[in-house]
């Protein structure tokens, strides 16, 4: 079941806690959060990831940060108070550049608080409190809702192609692109679900084929130059990915190597679907092409774990994520409902409502 999963992102009487996701699969390791730095230190070094798992950490972040600053200075301002807080939402941001959930989060958090005027500081950090865990209940739900929308897709002795970590570790329960797979796994019905191993860090070898596993979901791990020679046997009948960013005409930023996996389901006539929540859907960025690609050090590529891969000093580049077109893409699934392409003027229109 999906309940032998550890939750990423776990909040009790105060205490913000991270599953680290860079131990797994390995160790199982939970940190407390105390300070503002920790959270973007841990967001940044990936020990939290996924974008709807950072957007759930950068929001408790900020509700972190108010009772620290609220802790050092008691006497100050609402005015004042907000003016910092702005401060440390702008400082969070900065901790990862692409997926778009983490901006939504604080956005809504600033928001929210600017609605509801408070009388002193302490009741902002009461409040930013409140919206913090009400982000976290709604991911969980909206989590689940994925899963049902995109259940129907999902027929018996399917083979289901995934590429990097779109589970529950990537979010508060459940997943994205992993969703519908553990709803049809609870309903008993079979799959066999191919995890690509995701270079230079692992995540489908590491996490999502580690979670699959606690959860009783059949796997097999490959590497990311095996895809097309699995799709060439028959099979895949589906791929699922997650997304961390959907551009207004329907372009999706995700982990680096999703487009080559969508340029082969293409080639194959795979359907290729992207499993996301509606707030991952950036109207503000109007193509792919306008989306920041977050670029990481070196090591990650030079190295395979503690080992040393490549020569010294040569030259690397480094992406962490890569766009791939809207015309690759068979449909988005979210908690809104499952939009087959051509999905743009329809995800418009319901961000209008």
């Amino acid at each position: 079941m999906i309940s032998n999963v550890p939750k990423s992102v776990t909040y009790e009487q105060g205490h913000l806690i991270f599953l680290d996701q860079t131990k797994l699969p390995n160790e199982v390791v939970f940190e407390e959060q105390t300070s503002v730095e920790q959270v973007w230190h841990s967001i940044k070094m990936l020990k939290i990831r996924g974008a709807p798992a950072i957007g759930v950490a950068g929001a408790y972040g900020l509700s972190l940060g108010a009772r620290n600053l609220l802790k050092k200075n008691p006497q100050i301002s609402p005015e004042n108070f907000t003016r910092e807080l702005e401060k440390i939402a702008d400082y969070l941001d900065s901790s990862r550049p692409t997926a778009v959930n983490l901006k939504w989060a604080l956005k809504r958090m600033l928001s929210s608080l600017h609605a509801h005027p408070a009388k002193n500081a302490k009741d902002i950090c009461n409040f930013l409190e409140q919206e913090a865990i009400l982000i976290h209940e709604e991911d969980k739900k909206l989590c689940k809702k994925i899963g049902e929308n995109g259940l129907p897709l999902i027929k018996n002795g399917m083979g289901i192609l995934t590429h990097c970590n779109a589970g529950a570790l990537a979010v508060s329960e459940l997943g994205t692109a992993l969703a519908p797979i553990y709803l049809a796994h609870d309903k008993g019905i079979k799959v066999k679900v191919y995890s690509d191993e995701t270079r230079p860090l692992l995540q489908g070898s590491r996490l999502t084929s580690w979670e699959l596993m606690q959860a009783g979901v059949d796997v097999t791990l490959i590497t990311d130059n095996m895809a097309a020679h699995i799709m060439s046997q028959g099979l895949i009948n589906m791929v699922i990915v997650g997304a961390d960013r959907v551009a207004a005409n329907g372009d999706v930023a995700n982990k680096i190597g999703t487009h080559g996996v969508a340029i082969l389901a293409k080639h194959f006539g795979i359907p290729f679907y992207v499993a996301c929540p509606f707030s991952t859907i950036d109207l503000k960025t109007a193509t792919g092409k306008d989306i920041e690609i977050e670029e990481r050090g070196a090591e990650e590529v030079c190295h395979f774990g503690e080992r040393r891969t490549a020569p010294e000093k040569v030259k690397v580049r480094n992406p962490a994520f890569d766009v791939t077109p809207h015309a690759l893409v068979t449909g988005l699934i979210t908690e809104m409902g499952l939009f087959p392409n051509p999905y743009a003027e329809k995800i418009k229109q319901l961000y209008l409502k």
